[in-house]
Order: C-alpha cells, then sequence, then structure tokens
C-alpha cells in the first residue's frame, strides 16, 4: 500500500510541476464534461458531490483514494492535534512527527482543493445564484467549512478572487477571508430562511445532500453553529467583532446544534469511504497518540472504549543488551505513541488503534463541540449563559453522541492526566502536562476554566485532527506533549510552543513566483512553520 500511496504522489507532483501559475493550477481536473451535467439534476448533484466529499478528499478521479486524506490531515493535523501516530518509522524515522516537514505531504490540501474542489463550488455558485437559490446556499456554506480549514492550515488564502484572472488571484489576509467567511453564512442563512418561508417543497439539492437530513432548516442550524465556530476562533484577534457574531448566530430565531443526535457528518451510506477507515482498518496505519494516552487514561474516560481499541496482545522483541526477548506487557491496555521521537522500529503496531472503519460516517461538527463554544462565549462574558451549565452540557452531549455512561460521575472526577511511559523506550517517559480534571470549580480563574473547556472539546471533537488542531493552537489547551526531537529548518518552530502553520506549497516557489509573493505578504510573516496565524495571538484573556 505504501508503494501504490508514493506511486500517487508521484503521478500528482509530476501533474502539478507542468501546470505553471497559479490560475493554471486552478483548471478544472475533475473530468466532469458538460454533457454529464444535463441528466437528471446532475449539474446541481455532480458538483454538490464532489465539493462534500472534498471535505475529506475521498473523491476517486482517477488518481486513487484515501491517500490524499493521509496526507493533507493524519500526517499533520491529526498528529499535531495530539490525536494520533503513524506506528510505521515513515522517511527513515524523521519526518512531520519531529518538525522535518515534507512538503510533498503539507501541500496536498492547498493543492486538492483548489485544482479540484474550487472549480466546482465556482461552476456551481454561478449556475445557481438566480434559479437555485436554496443550492446557491448550500455551496456557500460548504464552501466556508471547506475553506477554513485551507486557511487554518496555511493563512492568507485565495477566496474572494478565486477565479478572477483580472485581480490575478490576489489572495485574502486571514483577517480578512474570516470576515468574507462570517459574511457567507449570514448571506446563506437569509437566503434559505426565505426559501423555507416561500415553499413546502423539497430543496433542489436534498437528494444530493450527504452531510444533513437535505432540508432547509438543518442546513441554516449548521451554518449558525459554523458562525460560533469561526466567531470563537477570532476571540483574540479581534473580540468586539467575534461577540457581535456570536451573539447574532446564536440568537437566529432557528438555532444551532443542541441535541447529540445533531451532527454535521459525511455519510457513508451512498457509497462514500471513510478514508481515516481505510487507513487505519486495511493500512493499519493510524493509532493512538500519547497526548491522547495520558489523557483518556487518567481520567478513566468511559469515551476511551470508543474511541479507541486495547492492545491486542503483549509483544516479545530483543532488547539489544545481551537477553534473548523482553516481554512487554500490553494486551488489554490503552497505549500510545509519542510525537517527535524518531523511532526506527515498528514495535508500536501493537498499540491501540482507532475505532474508524470505511463505513463510519466522518464527522465535521457535534452539538457537543457547540456547548464549548457557548461556554467560553459565557466565559468571555458575551452572553447571559452560565459557562460552568454549558461546559456541563457539552460533557453530557458528548457522552450521550457516544452512547457511554455515567456522565454525572464523570463530571465530579478530580482524576488528571496520567503521565506517559513508552512502551518500549524509556527515554521517550514524561510527566504529564494536562493538569486540569473534568469537574467543573466555579471559584476557578477564568484560565483554568477556559483548559477545562478546551481540553473536553477536544475530546468531544475527536477524532476530527482539523478543528482540534486549530482550536489547540489558538488556546494552547489541552496542554500536549511536545517533540522529543525538534528538526525543524533552521529551528523555525519552538519545541514548548509547537508548530503553528504549514509552509505554502514549494510548487507555487517554481511556478507561480509573483502568487508566492503576494500570499506572504498577506501572511505578514516568514513563511514558515514558526509563524503565527491572524487569529493566533499567543494569549486567552
Amino acid at each position: 500500500m505504501r508503494k501504490k500511496l508514493l506511486i500517487y504522489v508521484v503521478a500528482w507532483f509530476g501533474l502539478i510541476a507542468c501546470t505553471g501559475h497559479f490560475k493554471d493550477l486552478n483548471t478544472d481536473k475533475t473530468g466532469i464534461t458538460n454533457e454529464d451535467m444535463q441528466i437528471d439534476l446532475n449539474h446541481l448533484g455532480i458538483p454538490l458531490n464532489v465539493i462534500q466529499q472534498g471535505i475529506y478528499f475521498n473523491y476517486d478521479f482517477g488518481k486513487g483514494k484515501n491517500w490524499p486524506y493521509q496526507l493533507m490531515q493524519n500526517l499533520s493535523a491529526d498528529m499535531f492535534c495530539g490525536y494520533m501516530h503513524d506506528y510505521k518509522p515513515l522517511n527513515g524515522g524523521t519526518h512531520n512527527s519531529d518538525y522535518n516537514l515534507q512538503d510533498g505531504w503539507n501541500a496536498t490540501l492547498w493543492e486538492n482543493t483548489y485544482a479540484y474542489i474550487m472549480p466546482q463550488i465556482k461552476r456551481l455558485e454561478d449556475s445557481t445564484r438566480i434559479k437555485y437559490p436554496s443550492v446557491y446556499a448550500v455551496t456557500q456554506i460548504l464552501k466556508v467549512e471547506i475553506m477554513h480549514r485551507v486557511s487554518d492550515y496555511y493563512g492568507p488564502v485565495i477566496y474572494k478572487n478565486f477565479g478572477n484572472e483580472r485581480a490575478l488571484y490576489e489572495p485574502d489576509t486571514q483577517e480578512d477571508v474570516y470576515q468574507f467567511f462570517l459574511n457567507d453564512l449570514k448571506d446563506a442563512v437569509d437566503v434559505l430562511r426565505e426559501y423555507a418561508a416561500d415553499t413546502d417543497e423539497e430543496p433542489e439539492f436534498s437528494k444530493f445532500d450527504i452531510l444533513l437530513d437535505g432540508t432547509a432548516l438543518s442546513w441554516i442550524k449548521f451554518a449558525n453553529s459554523l458562525r460560533l465556530r469561526l466567531a470563537v476562533r477570532v476571540a483574540m484577534a479581534d473580540p468586539e467583532k467575534a461577540r457581535r457574531e456570536f451573539v447574532a448566530a446564536l440568537t437566529d430565531e432557528h438555532g444551532v446544534l443542541e441535541e447529540p443526535f445533531e451532527l454535521v457528518k459525511v455519510s457513508t451510506e451512498n457509497g462514500y469511504t471513510n478514508p481515516l477507515g481505510e487507513i487505519n482498518r486495511v493500512w493499519g496505519e493510524a493509532y493512538m497518540n500519547a497526548s491522547m494516552e495520558s489523557i483518556l487514561n487518567g481520567y478513566d474516560d468511559p469515551r476511551r472504549n470508543v474511541f479507541f481499541e486495547p492492545c491486542p496482545d503483549d509483544v516479545l522483541f530483543a532488547d539489544g543488551v545481551g537477553h534473548d526477548s523482553v516481554r512487554v506487557a500490553l494486551k488489554g491496555q490503552y497505549r500510545g505513541i509519542r510525537q517527535g521521537t524518531m523511532f526506527a522500529h515498528t514495535f508500536y503496531s501493537a498499540l491501540s488503534r482507532v475505532y474508524v472503519n470505511t463505513n463510519t460516517d466522518a464527522i465535521l461538527m457535534t452539538a457537543a463541540e457547540v456547548w464549548f463554544l457557548r461556554a467560553e462565549a459565557a466565559l468571555r462574558g458575551w452572553t447571559s449563559e452560565t459557562a460552568g451549565i454549558c461546559y456541563e452540557r457539552g460533557v453530557k452531549c458528548s457522552f450521550s453522541q457516544w452512547q457511554v455512561p455515567d456522565a454525572e460521575e464523570y463530571l465530579q472526577s478530580d482524576r488528571l492526566a496520567a503521565d506517559f511511559t513508552d512502551a518500549f523506550t524509556p527515554e521517550n517517559n514524561i510527566k504529564a502536562r494536562c493538569l486540569v480534571s473534568p469537574r467543573w470549580d466555579e471559584s476557578a480563574s477564568n484560565e483554568i476554566k477556559l483548559e477545562k473547556i478546551i481540553t473536553q472539546k477536544w475530546l468531544a471533537i475527536f477524532p476530527e485532527g482539523c478543528e482540534a488542531w486549530a482550536e489547540q493552537r489558538r488556546t494552547g489547551y489541552p496542554r500536549l506533549f511536545p517533540v522529543k526531537y525538534n528538526n525543524s529548518r533552521n529551528g523555525c518552530i519552538d519545541t514548548e510552543i509547537m508548530i503553528r502553520r504549514l509552509n505554502f506549497p514549494a510548487s507555487l516557489l517554481d511556478s507561480g513566483m509573483k502568487q508566492y509573493e503576494m500570499l506572504v505578504d498577506a501572511l505578514g510573516g516568514t513563511d514558515d512553520a514558526g509563524t503565527r496565524l491572524w487569529w493566533d495571538a499567543g494569549k486567552n484573556f
């Protein structure tokens, strides 16, 4: 499977190398013809299908599936956020894990999104704005969902001027693009609200909807909830704007996600397969991260049993100092891999794998996340809600979503995260970093309360690593284990502060220097992985 992945990567970058300037890179490469579009509303359904599957990029354009997700998310955000780690010593043991960043991996989200997904969004926007307003509104929501993830990786993006050759695809700063995101969500809700009020007919997008139930009201709730997420994201960069946007979305008459069953997820019922499931079950490359082990085991968290599988057996291995073998007791335990240790063995294949299968719906947003957003907003004084009540609602909502018991008992727990003991290499052991318990303490400082909120949100949104990594960078919570070895280029990443972003693709340096220079100018800092994004203010209050 690894050999096949490398073949695909070579083929992909051969394509990129021939594209020339950025506008050439963004020529639609999906292979979908105008004739394909003329059958049974396919001019709506085909682009919607591509866009929805493109969030967790798993649409087969003839180059294979699953490997784009591994490169664009699993070997970056899923690991950097403290959720997962590959057990294989890829690239000789030094790669993204120890900050020896691999551009061939890290450019994938940018290049796939702009070559495949954004052209379909543009096509759908242009064809539905007047004739199919409900489809246009849903397209706008999907566009924000996709592009905020890209911005959260890199910073500035081409958003407002995508497809505008006269503007040379001029990029937006992250500050500007976040305002565009929030405005587009508001406008989409206005369109869907008017549509729902004017007709009882099923929306044209309904039969193509693989995220929700095909109703305008559900998409309004999603848009409002996404608006809450993005408002909180800019809480430290622009507090007043964040407050206004949050309150406006929360008080919308059609509401936000609130109940455990209200999930936004890419459904596998109609042919979509979860790429993380393939990576996990078939390739065997998605394991528990040490930071997740520390918190789940320390808390004795009931969700541990549904997030991960216990180690299947003990392990015998040669210790290298004269003994024939050493037995490591693992069976039935939940054990993980510490990032940045540059291991060169495959013993970690005996540790805990994630629960996800190919037919597991790919979660994008949960009601539990929304309750934690409301808890933080209350903590900041934006609303009249009570932070502790929203926090406890979030925990209970998460427990109900995963169908695990004892939320009330858990919320009374003063258990702390556990120290990490490497299953095979004692030099990798490290004391616990997360020092807050599940129990809410009204007398605690706002900083401690925020740490509790974000730590529980981090658990509740598992396994969605993009959002978890963004929030961990924004707040510093949960407190993750630092890399043991830091091989970042020129030491650009501080070991304790950790990685802040991904570099822009190197292909832009080769074929679009003007584009690259505009992006770096919009970033306002050095194009390296230690530069903070606009919303990453480095302080919480």
